[in-house]
C-alpha cells in the first residue's frame, strides 16, 4: 500500500501538468481564505446594506470590465500559443503594448457613453439615489481594472503562473482589506465602495511595473511575430462578447436582486455565490493551466495529446470538486453562519447554486476548449443564448422566489452551456470533454 502511494506521488512529481495545476490550486485555496476571511469581517463588522453595494459594484465591474477589455486578457494567451517559439517574450511584449491601447480607446469610449446616460433615470431604475454616482465612480477607473486584469493574465502567458495566482487571488484584495480595516476603525464605513475601486490604481501600477521588469529582458529579434492591430481585434472581440456573457451570468442576479429586493438581500446572496467560487476555482485553474497547451496541440495537430490533456484536466476538476460540494451540501447552514445569522437565509440559494457548479465540473475543459482552438464566434453563440435563458429566468423568478430564483436560473443557465459545448467540441474534433 505505501509503495503505490509512494508510485503515485512520484507520477505527480514528474508530471509538471499535475503538478503545475496543484500548485496553482493550493495558491488558489490560500486566496480563497484570504477572501472568506475578509468577508466574514465585513459580515460581522458593516451592516448588510453597504456590503451589498460593495457587492453590486464588484458585480457591475465584472460585466463594463469585459467590454473594456475585448477579450485581450483571455486572448493573449491564444496568441502566446501561437507565437510558441524562442521569441515568445518580445512578440506578447508587442501584442500586450497594443492591447494596453485597446482597453485605453474602450475605457474613454465608456466614460463618454456613461455620461451621455441621464442620472435620474439610472436612480429611479434602481429605486436608489446614489446608484448613478457609485456607477461613476466605476467607470472611471475601468482603465486601471482593465490594466490590473489583463496585466495578471499577461504573467500567465510569460509562464509566470503563481505571480499570476497571487495577483489574482490574495494581492488584488489587499487595499481593500486595509482600507475596510481602517474605514471600520475610523468610523468611515461608508466609504468603502470609494476604497474598493481606488486599490485597482495602485494594483495597476504594481503590476505594470513587475511586467516592465519582465520585458526588459526580451531580445529585438526581426524574425518575430507581430500581429496587428486589426487581427488582434479579431480574435479578442468574440472572446470578449464570450467573457461577457459569462459575466452577465454571475451578474444578472445580482442586478435584478438591487432591482426587485434590496442591498441586504444582495448581500446574502453574494455569500453564496463566494462560496460556489470554491468549485469554479477549481475549473478555472485547471483550464487556464492547460489553455495554451490546447490551443498548441490543436494547431500543431498532435490529436492524441490534445485527448490526453483534455482528459486529464476533466479527471482533475472533478476529483478537487467532488469532496467540496459533499462538505457544504451536508453543512450549509453551519457554513453560512460564520458569516453572521442573517446570511444564513441564502441555504436553498446556496444548496441550488453548488449543485449546479458540482454537474459543471464533470465538463472539464469545455470553458476554454473552443476559445483556444479558434472557434470563439460559435462559443459566444452558445453563451449568448445561454445568457437570454438566464435572463429569462432571473426576470420571471426574482420578483417571486427572490434569492431561490436566481440561483436556479443560474444553475440551470450553466448546465445549459457547457453541456451543448461539450456536444459541439465532440461533433466537431471527436474530443470528448466529458467526465469519462
Amino acid at each position: 500500500m505505501l509503495k503505490k502511494t509512494r508510485n503515485k506521488l512520484l507520477k505527480i512529481n514528474k508530471n509538471p501538468f499535475v503538478q503545475q495545476s496543484l500548485i496553482t490550486l493550493i495558491l488558489r485555496v490560500f486566496g480563497v481564505i484570504t477572501l472568506f476571511g475578509f468577508t466574514v469581517f465585513l459580515t460581522k463588522t458593516y451592516p448588510p446594506k453597504i456590503v451589498g453595494q460593495y457587492d453590486f459594484v464588484r458585480s457591475f465591474l465584472l460585466v463594463v470590465g469585459s467590454i473594456c477589455l475585448l477579450g485581450c486578457d483571455q486572448s493573449v494567451l491564444y496568441f502566446k500559443g501561437r507565437l510558441g517559439g524562442s521569441n515568445t517574450l518580445e512578440g506578447i511584449k508587442k501584442v500586450y503594448a497594443k492591447m494596453v491601447g485597446l482597453l485605453l480607446l474602450m475605457s474613454i469610449l465608456l466614460l463618454c457613453v456613461f455620461w451621455s446616460i441621464d442620472e435620474q433615470f439610472v436612480n429611479n431604475y434602481f429605486s436608489d439615489r446614489g446608484v448613478y454616482d457609485i456607477l461613476l465612480k466605476s467607470i472611471m477607473i475601468l482603465f486601471f481594472y482593465g490594466l490590473t486584469t489583463l496585466n495578471t493574465e499577461v504573467f500567465r502567458a510569460l509562464d509566470h503562473f503563481y505571480i499570476a495566482e497571487l495577483f489574482r487571488n490574495t494581492i488584488k484584495y489587499i487595499p481593500l482589506i486595509v482600507g475596510a480595516i481602517l474605514l471600520s476603525y475610523f468610523d468611515k464605513k461608508n466609504y468603502l465602495v470609494t476604497v474598493f475601486l481606488v486599490g485597482f490604481v495602485l494594483l495597476s501600477l504594481i503590476t505594470t511595473i513587475i511586467l516592465f521588469i519582465y520585458f526588459s529582458k526580451a531580445k529585438i529579434e526581426n524574425k518575430v511575430t507581430d500581429f496587428t492591430y486589426k487581427e488582434i481585434f479579431a480574435k479578442s472581440y468574440p472572446i470578449a462578447i464570450s467573457g461577457m456573457a459569462l459575466f452577465l451570468l454571475m451578474s444578472f442576479d445580482i442586478l435584478f436582486l438591487k432591482k426587485y429586493r434590496n442591498d441586504a438581500t444582495v448581500a446574502f446572496y453574494s455569500v453564496a455565490t463566494k462560496l460556489m467560487t470554491i468549485l469554479s476555482m477549481v475549473i478555472i485553474t485547471v483550464n487556464i493551466t492547460v489553455s495554451t497547451k490546447i490551443s498548441e496541440y490543436f494547431f500543431s495537430r498532435s490529436k492524441a495529446d490534445l485527448i490526453k490533456v483534455t482528459q486529464h484536466a476533466t479527471r482533475l476538476i472533478f476529483l478537487l470538486t467532488f469532496p467540496a460540494v459533499l462538505i457544504i451540501c451536508f453543512f450549509p447552514e453551519y457554513i453560512l453562519g460564520f458569516f453572521g445569522r442573517g446570511y444564513v437565509a441564502a441555504k436553498d440559494a446556496l444548496l441550488i447554486l453548488i449543485i449546479g457548479q458540482g454537474i459543471c465540473s464533470a465538463f472539464g475543459t469545455a470553458p476554454v476548449y473552443l476559445n483556444m482552438t479558434g472557434r470563439q464566434h460559435v462559443f459566444q453563440i452558445i453563451l449568448i443564448v445561454a445568457v437570454l435563458i438566464n435572463f429569462i429566468l432571473n426576470r420571471l423568478l426574482i420578483p417571486q422566489y427572490g434569492m431561490t430564483g436566481a440561483a436556479t436560473a443560474f444553475a440551470v443557465s450553466s448546465i445549459f452551456w457547457n453541456s451543448i459545448t461539450a456536444v459541439v467540441i465532440y461533433k466537431k474534433d471527436k474530443v470528448n470533454v466529458f467526465l469519462n
